[in-house]
């Protein structure tokens, strides 16, 4: 099936391109393709994209699926707000779920985030359950809608590699039946040296069974809480780097000045990727300070000026560590452009490579990600003319492609106005 794509707007392109996909392979980019390509005769179908701004499709490389829309079980309300509440909730209500419960929210969570324009998600999986029941279900998941959305899954020790006994032992054979990434939790631990341990652990079985590494890395306040310098120099010493997510980082934000820039340099050194979750860390942080408050979120600006790979995502759906969150990756860019003060017109006209390709870049997906010839006609067509107006009027999704077909279309918004402005 040869299908057109025409008067697409691509990101930093002034001219309208047409896009050319054959059997769900984008072959050809160019102007005015209908006339000037010679097989046009085997052209199907033809869509006229309207000059709207199309991008690779969002990327949403952090979120618990197996926690979604849990936040109103009953003993799951988190009544302080705070992160090691929300774990304690968490261990306390997980021992009645099932396969089947879990897919089903599971399910109503991709849902969401698929129809706003989601097609690559990342999401850690609970393995501190003998049982391994949320692992098994989102393994299930991954396979039953890969046709929709591509799922990493990471073997995370919610309650600690060694916090949670043999919780290192079960990370290990989530990483055996199936997991792609190793995920560890250090600031969790019940002694620094414990944290230390978990993160040689991860390495480890990173390089043990060639799986990506993504750690949940100094989510806290604490400004001494500095595992990702231990994170990125074992990456970097295997190799690794860029195969390896540091997300959260909140102590890096609340570091002093001169121990940030001093390990910058080795940060990019390593090539470590970084992944903030704006929305959930500005609520879970800063619970212990009265004013000045801070904000919660690694140094997402300095990352980026620093030429750091670093990106944005989701984490939670409603579940015991944060009430709200749709999956709408522009509401989370929305904020976490605001909370870090990126908001110069260069870096607003840039800002959507925080949800599309640095986060494709994190999940080590690029050689199926992007509006390219030979690359899976993937991608998604927002209400707006160009980046700037895409974020100023947080823009709709009105297409996604998956594989040059439609996974969905919308409508834009008509009103009928009644009023005389000029």
């Amino acid at each position: 099936m040869v299908i057109l794509y025409k008067n697409a707007r691509l990101k930093g392109k002034k001219e309208l391109t047409d896009i050319l996909v054959e059997d769900g392979v984008i072959k050809e980019i160019g102007n005015d393709l209908i006339s000037n390509n010679l097989n046009n005769d085997k052209v199907k179908e033809i869509y006229d994209l309207e000059g709207n701004l199309v991008l690779p499709p969002y990327v949403d490389p952090h979120i618990h699926l197996d926690y979604v829309f849990t936040a109103k079980k009953e003993g799951a309300l988190n009544d302080t707000g705070t992160l090691f509440e929300g774990i304690q909730r968490w261990s306390e209500t997980k021992s009645d779920l099932n396969i089947e419960e879990i897919k089903e929210r599971a399910r109503l969570g991709i849902k969401k985030e698929v129809l706003q324009g989601v097609q690559f998600i990342r999401t850690h999986a609970d393995v501190t359950d003998p049982n391994l029941t949320s692992l098994k279900a989102l393994l299930e998941l991954k396979e039953e809608l890969k046709e929709f959305v591509t799922i990493q899954v990471v073997s995370f020790p919610q309650e600690g590699m060694y916090a949670y006994k043999g919780g290192d032992e079960l990370v290990e054979e989530g990483l055996k039946m199936g997991a792609d990434c190793v995920g560890a939790i250090p600031h969790f631990e019940l002694a620094r040296e414990f944290g230390e341990k978990s993160i040689h652990k991860t390495v480890e079985l990173a390089v043990k069974y060639n799986k990506l590494i993504d750690v949940h890395c100094d989510e806290t306040d604490d400004d001494q809480s500095r595992f990702v310098e231990l994170l990125s120099a074992l990456s970097y010493m295997e190799g690794i780097g860029h195969l390896t997510t540091a997300s959260h980082t909140c102590s890096f934000g609340s570091s002093n000045n001169a121990y940030a820039f001093k390990i910058m340099k080795d940060l990019k050194k390593s090539k470590l990727n970084f992944i903030a979750c704006p929305t959930e860390n500005i609520y879970l942080q800063g619970r212990q300070d009265t004013y000045p408050k801070r904000r919660g979120l690694t140094r997402v600006k300095e990352l980026n000026d620093a030429g750091i790979n670093v990106c944005f995502a989701q984490d939670s759906m409603s579940d015991p560590w944060y009430p709200l969150g749709n999956g709408n990756m522009m509401m989370i860019l929305d904020h976490g452009i605001h909370i870090a003060q990126m908001m110069s017109f260069e870096e607003i006209d840039n800002a959507l490579d925080l949800i599309t390709t640095n986060g494709a870049i994190t999940m080590n997906i690029q050689d199926m990600y992007g509006i390219e010839v030979n690359k899976p006609a993937n991608f998604i067509v927002l209400n707006a003319k160009s980046e700037f107006e895409a974020i100023c009027e947080r823009a709709e999704v009105l297409s996604s492609v998956r594989n040059g077909k439609f996974l969905f279309k919308k409508q834009p918004r008509v009103i009928d106005s009644y009023m005389n402005i000029v």
